[in-house]
Formats: C-alpha cells, sequence, structure tokens
C-alpha cells in the first residue's frame, strides 16, 4: 500500500467515523447520560468489533475478487457510488434526534456484535477494503482494517466527550450546515486515492 494510499485510508476512516450515524448517536447519547468512564466499553466494542467485522468480510471476498477480477472494478465504482452518496446524506443532514435513555450502556459485546447490523459500518468495511486493499491478499486486508480501527477508536470517542454540548452546537442550523458541508468535502476528498489506484 502506497503513502498516498494510507494517508487517503485515513482521512476516509476520519470522515467516516467521525461523521453522525448509529454508532456516534448512540455513544454521544450515552456520554451525555453514562459519563465517559462508563461508555469506554462501548466506544471499545464499536472499534474492535468492526475491525473484526471487517476483517472477516475482507478475507471471505479475497478469494472471490482473486477468482473474478472484474468484481474488484464493480465494487470499487460501487464504492464511489456510496461515498457520493453519503456525502450527499451528511451535507443534507438534519440536527440529531433525541436519543432514548437506557438504564446502562451498550456493553463491549453488544456494541460489536451491533457492527454487523449497523448499514454504515458495513457499508464503510465493503467501501474500505474495495478501495483501500487492492492487492487482495490477507496482508492488505488486516492492514485495513487495523489502520480503519486505529482512526476509529479515537474518532467514535469523541461523541462521547462532547456529548451534549455536540448534540446543542448540531442544533443550530448555520453550525450544522458548516459541519455538515465541511464533513461531507471531507468525504468527497477521499474519492481522488480510489479513481487513480
Amino acid at each position: 500500500m502506497t503513502y498516498e494510499m494510507i494517508l487517503g485510508l485515513m482521512a476516509y476512516a476520519f470522515a467516516s467515523s467521525v461523521t453522525p450515524g448509529p454508532n456516534n448517536l448512540m455513544l454521544m447519547a450515552s456520554g451525555a447520560n453514562f459519563g465517559f468512564l462508563r461508555t469506554i466499553p462501548h466506544a471499545l466494542g464499536v472499534a474492535l468489533g468492526f475491525v473484526i467485522m471487517c476483517s472477516i468480510i475482507g478475507i471471505a471476498l479475497v478469494p472471490v475478487i482473486d477468482a473474478y477480477p472484474v468484481i474488484y472494478t464493480v465494487m470499487k465504482v460501487l464504492s464511489v457510488a456510496f461515498l457520493l452518496w453519503l456525502a450527499w446524506k451528511i451535507a443534507n443532514a438534519a440536527p440529531p434526534a433525541d436519543a432514548p435513555h437506557d438504564t446502562k450502556p451498550l456493553t463491549f459485546l453488544q456494541a460489536a456484535a451491533f457492527q454487523w447490523v449497523n448499514p454504515k459500518a458495513v457499508g464503510m468495511a465493503l467501501t474500505a477494503l474495495t478501495a483501500y486493499s487492492y492487492e487482495n491478499s490477507v496482508l492488505a486486508v488486516l492492514l485495513v482494517a487495523c489502520i480503519f480501527g486505529c482512526v476509529n477508536l479515537p474518532s467514535v470517542s469523541t461523541w462521547i466527550v462532547i456529548g451534549t454540548q455536540l448534540r446543542r452546537i448540531l442544533t443550530n442550523r448555520t453550525r450544522l450546515r458548516v459541519f455538515n458541508w465541511s464533513c461531507a468535502a471531507l468525504l468527497l476528498a477521499t474519492i481522488y486515492p480510489i479513481v487513480t489506484a
């Protein structure tokens, strides 16, 4: 993997991990309701659960892509389309709704299992693997998963830290628009290494 590809993957991992989605909204609500320390298992479950899911998906896809290389091209096109769609959704997102109050935060295992049913997480994994594990090897898949995990944990943890503060900021329409358009622009910038690889 080239230096440019690593930077592109890190930018994609950050943009897709830090933007609003089911994981981040749940972490924000948990941070607001239970505090940072009690929400750590939830954040670790999100990050490590994603790495495990990404690795399994990537390793299972490697033989298929090796056997049918055209699948890689199709998946690359679909990944770019997904990024464009995700950037549009982020740019036009409404303020996050108030999450329901739970009696206790999500556990590590619950958060890790949730990654398999979270469409944003599965889409992020498929996009990252298709776009950045171009060598179609187990090592490339594990490298993508590990780089994504290293960027993902601090990114999702920021939602715990800012909790109700972020919720107040994002209810202001002007600030929400600036935040969303900035994240969408960063996400669009990650397409360049994909289409030039």
